[in-house]
């Protein structure tokens, strides 16, 4: 068979020269196969760090270095682009995009973004005049002729989770409901990881609530009968991804730090919910938002034992240091309910706007 002498050919070549295989196989042709061995890649990029934390209003620089192999050097047409990875990871926002002298920046990030720049090898990103909105994974991509790199950096934002539901009572709000009662109680749908780290923070709240993912979860620091069921072990329950138009459920809001003054009106009487919105008014100042509470309370331990109204005609008030009649257990933000506008019970926290 013909198969046998190439066979014995491949055999011989690992210990027969050249020389020898044309003695013994003169009626073969000459040909040569070249092996290219792959050093990996030429260009790289890597992140000082995977997470960044800010505050909003703040500025953050969002880490991107460059590393190429010596035998290359950077030409006029690499490229550098910055997209933001929406919480379900299906699509990326785009960002920023450089190549060479030519810059752009995209949607809400517009006139607010700009590389870094410390040496050409830097594609590090800067973000000024942080949002709520600003938090999540962003991925930094550099491509040059046929080599390419990314790696994901992780905006983080100090802030608060708050549980919520407007006067319409429990188990009210669809996805798009929930987005909306967030954005006006100064706050955004709280993220997973967000929720955890309120859960770690010793947050227990037995009502599920939608998260910025389309899931619905809840945190439960003490296990009981109603909440998951007593014999089971503390952590954070999920009901797994639900149908953002139909399901209805609470919601947990994230805020930040805001640039402004929270405090609560001193006033002669006790106010209807009308008169304690001209009150704040009259006094330069709008009535306060429930996110607007939380960050006081929790960003900076606000605290005063007098129920007040606030912008969705809820009443509450803050307490940073538990006593006797203000929280005696815990602090927190207590909670008097959604009462009847008319009643002249109350006082009323204000907010008042700092450009």
């Amino acid at each position: 068979m013909k198969v046998i002498p190439v066979l014995i050919c491949a055999l011989l070549s690992l210990t027969v020269a050249d020389t020898d295989l044309d003695k013994l196989y003169p009626e073969l042709e000459h040909s040569r196969t070249i092996y290219v061995t792959e050093n990996g890649p030429q260009l790289s990029v890597v992140a000082e760090q995977a997470k960044v934390v800010s505050r909003r209003g703040g500025n953050a620089t969002l880490p991107c270095k460059i590393h190429m192999d010596q035998s290359m050097t950077p030409s006029r047409k690499m490229r550098i682009k910055w997209t933001k990875l929406t919480s379900d990871y299906l699509k990326e926002v785009d960002v920023f995009v450089a190549m060479d002298y030519h810059k752009r920046s995209y949607g809400s990030f517009h006139g607010r973004v700009h590389l870094l720049g410390s040496s050409p090898m830097d594609a590090s990103l800067v973000i000024t005049e942080l949002t709520l909105e600003d938090y999540g994974r962003y991925k930094c991509e550099v491509i040059d002729g046929l080599e390419d790199g990314t790696v994901v950096v992780s905006l983080d934002l100090e802030g608060v989770v708050f549980p919520y539901y407007p006067r319409l009572g429990r188990y009210n709000l669809n996805f798009y409901d929930a987005e909306r009662a967030c954005r006006d109680q100064d706050a955004v749908v709280a993220s997973f990881d967000q929720l955890y780290d309120a859960w770690r923070g010793k947050l227990d709240w037995c009502n599920a609530g939608w998260l910025s993912d389309g899931s619905v979860q809840y945190p439960i620091t003490n296990p009981r009968e109603p909440c998951g069921g007593k014999n089971t072990g503390p952590g954070v329950r999920n009901y797994g991804l639900r149908d953002k138009d139909k399901n209805h459920y609470d919601v947990f809001c994230f805020t930040s730090h805001y640039k402004g003054r929270f405090y609560y009106l001193i006033h002669p009487s006790k106010l209807t919910y009308d008169e304690a919105v001209q009150a704040c008014q009259k006094d330069g100042a709008q009535i306060a938002k429930v996110g607007q509470m939380y960050a006081a309370w929790k960003l900076l331990g606000f605290d005063r034992c007098d129920a007040g109204w606030l912008a969705d005609g809820s009443v509450r008030y803050p307490i940073s240091n538990p006593r006797r009649r203000c929280s005696p257990t815990e602090a927190a933000v207590r909670f008097s309910g959604f009462p009847d506008k008319k009643h002249k019970l109350y006082g009323v926290y204000c907010f008042k706007g700092q450009n």
